[in-house]
């Protein structure tokens, strides 16, 4: 059986109704998005990025963007193995200790530097790397430098990651996957207001 589409879901949008006939107007762009999710959270091959770990990563990266209903999709996508409802606590208690208001972070020398920014440059913090391992520690470190500085991404980041034990095709998928959640996060939003704006002018228009 065919995944529900996973925007369609996270926005609560009802076959036929107004929102899905909108979404419905940009077909490849909704193709397009649930393949983005399904290679990255129902891939064939998922041994450089384990499932657990794109599940912890997109509960931290949601956590950030203060999106209860699809931080709750992926807490739940979490808690399906008990290696990873283990993780569950250690995420939401980092998800609190990182969040903070971006993008910030520094331009090179030049006209851009007038908008640099300081901000909060996240760590793991220590009582709960033993729990997290090193891989996920360095991933999320990386995940919230990519959500709020990515200005400041330079080739130390790769290269902790590399120590932290992520292949170079783990890097890559795991910058992806990041991506994703906020494009993802961004547009189940955007439904949501629409839909609630749609929701009153008819409600207006049915009382008038």
């Amino acid at each position: 059986m065919a995944t529900k589409d996973i925007i369609d879901m996270l926005a609560g949008i009802e076959p036929g109704s107004t929102l899905d006939g909108i979404r419905g107007k940009r077909v490849q762009a909704r193709e397009n998005a649930q393949k983005s999710y399904l290679s990255l959270f129902e891939p064939i091959d998922a041994s450089d990025c384990s499932l657990v770990e794109r599940a912890a990563v997109a509960l931290f990266v949601i956590g950030l963007h203060r999106e209860p209903t699809v931080a709750a999709f992926y807490r739940a996508k979490l808690a399906a193995t008990a290696e990873g409802a283990r993780l569950i606590e250690a995420i939401e208690a980092e998800i609190a200790r990182g969040e903070t208001s971006g993008p910030y972070g520094a331009f090179p020398a030049g006209p851009l530097s007038a908008e640099n920014k300081a901000g909060l440059i996240y760590r793991v913090s220590a009582e709960r790397k033993p729990g997290l391992g090193p891989r996920l520690v360095a991933a999320l470190e990386h995940a919230h430098l990519l959500v709020f500085r990515p200005r400041d991404a330079a080739s130390a980041d790769m290269k902790a990651l590399l120590a932290a034990g992520w292949s170079t095709t783990g890097i890559v998928t795991f910058s992806q996957l990041v991506a994703f959640l906020s494009f993802q996060v961004r547009v189940v939003t955007g439904l949501r207001v629409l839909g609630a704006s749609l929701g009153r002018t008819a409600n207006a228009a049915a009382g008038a």
